[in-house]
């Protein structure tokens, strides 16, 4: 699919790079993030990238919306080398009052609960985007079998560090909040530190993130 701008009301704009969620639309948009921000151009605000598209926030005052269209169009559509990209590795307790849900994934899948760890240890998760909550991390992909749909009713508080997934993806909750994820396990890793200023989120897209089964103590 050819790259195209999409009008997001008079203060945004948005490069659409594919229908669908895939690994190679996933690098185009974090290459295109990456040539926008080096761009540096006045009046961009912010610079929002998603599993298939990038947002540009720009203010109209500053930056006229043609500008920023012609230097969007303009932007090289390559794959990204993700050289600016991090890997994280998470410790996490898997089963149990850390992952309450993990025995009903197993009886779902017709797997047991050790091989759906082994799985979620083996995936190298890419980053696709941070969104629902400050550092929430989209990542994927799951392989086909252990794609289930989200629990039919959510979770009034979901603890902050839960490992879940549902559908082709896994995050980790930052916060404590509302959810209908099924919940695998959980990481103390900090997902969000609003002191740092500089990157208050640990994770971005296009981060590689490990899973590594410890016990509690």
């Amino acid at each position: 699919m050819e790259p195209h701008v999409l009008d997001l009301g008079d203060g945004a704009l948005t490069l659409e790079f594919g229908e669908e969620i895939d690994l190679a639309v996933s690098q185009r948009v974090t290459a295109a993030a990456a040539a926008v921000r080096k761009l540096a151009l006045p009046g961009v605000t912010d610079v929002v990238p998603t599993w298939r598209s990038l947002t540009v926030h720009f203010d109209p005052l500053r930056l006229p919306r043609e500008h920023l269209a012609a230097a969007l169009t303009a932007l090289p559509d390559a794959p990204d080398d993700d050289r600016t990209a991090s890997e994280w590795t998470l410790p996490t307790v898997f089963g149990g009052k850390h992952g309450p849900d993990l025995a009903a994934v197993a009886a779902a899948t017709g797997r047991g609960p050790g091989e759906i760890i082994e799985t979620m240890c083996a995936i190298p998760f890419r980053v696709f985007l941070i969104g629902f909550l400050p550092g929430f991390p989209y990542m994927g992909e799951l392989p086909t079998w252990l794609r289930l749909p989200r629990l039919v009713t959510p979770r009034t508080a979901v603890p902050a560090g839960s490992v879940a997934i549902a559908g082709a993806q896994a995050a980790v909750y930052p916060w404590q909040s509302p959810g209908g994820w099924h919940l695998l396990g959980h990481t103390a890793t900090p997902l969000f530190n609003p002191a740092d200023t500089a990157r208050p989120a640990l994770l971005a897209p296009g981060d590689t993130v490990r899973f590594v089964a410890v016990n509690h103590a």
